[in-house]
């Protein structure tokens, strides 16, 4: 009994190292927009210097999972969260690494930032889209459920739609920035669109913790 007690601590304890990564993520998107759209130069070396604890993270949750699947003997649903726990890690960490890509972005371009008050609006929003999916999939790790990867797939189709609307804009014969701010708000973009997939491919996995089936 003491063992199993002692085990399903350690499984707590995965969870909430898997939160912590979680509640990074959404803070790197955050300052990483905000870097962006402000060409704030220290906040955008912040989030790059919080990308490389976000590894050790990632690195320490692994280790952890592999841990316990070689020192206790996990069945069925604690299995099932070991093995998230590692699949869910490494998407996470790309997460953080792609909001390391737009304070890279932010860095590269300072003192410029972006001159188009439509598309400031819409990476403000992308920002604020992204980082609330990273939220949630924070208390999704407290409280799994049935019909979590519906719930993050739903908000993703909004960053899609964000997305197609950057294309649309800079591809239009309105747009005055040229190409290469073209090309910049496009792969900017894409990180974006990017982050918001993966969260949906932790959703996935965590729901799959409760269901033994993975959602399509």
């Amino acid at each position: 009994m003491a063992m199993r007690q002692a085990f399903h601590l350690e499984l707590a304890r995965l969870g909430a190292e898997m939160t912590a990564m979680c509640v990074a993520c959404s803070e790197a998107m955050r300052q990483a927009t905000a870097a962006l759209l402000t060409a704030n130069l220290e906040l955008a070396e912040q989030v790059l210097v919080g990308d490389t604890e976000l590894d050790l993270q990632r690195a320490e949750c692994e280790d952890h999972a592999e841990a316990l699947l070689a020192l206790q003997a996990p069945v069925a649903h604690e299995l099932r969260l070991v093995l998230a726990a590692v699949y869910c890690a490494d998407k996470l960490e790309r997460m953080g690494d792609l909001a390391a890509h737009i304070a890279g972005t932010a860095r590269f371009q300072h003192p410029d930032h972006l001159d188009s008050a439509e598309l400031e609006e819409k990476f403000r929003r992308l920002g604020d889209l992204t980082a609330g999916m990273a939220d949630r999939l924070a208390d999704m790790i407290a409280a799994p459920f049935a019909g979590m990867f519906i719930e993050l797939d739903n908000a993703d189709q909004a960053v899609d739609d964000l997305h197609a609307q950057v294309l649309d804009l800079i591809t239009s014969r309105n747009w005055k920035g040229g190409a290469a701010a073209a090309a910049n708000a496009a792969l900017l973009a894409r990180f974006y669109e990017r982050f918001g997939d993966q969260a949906v491919s932790v959703a996935r996995r965590l729901e799959f913790t409760v269901t033994g089936a993975l959602p399509v």
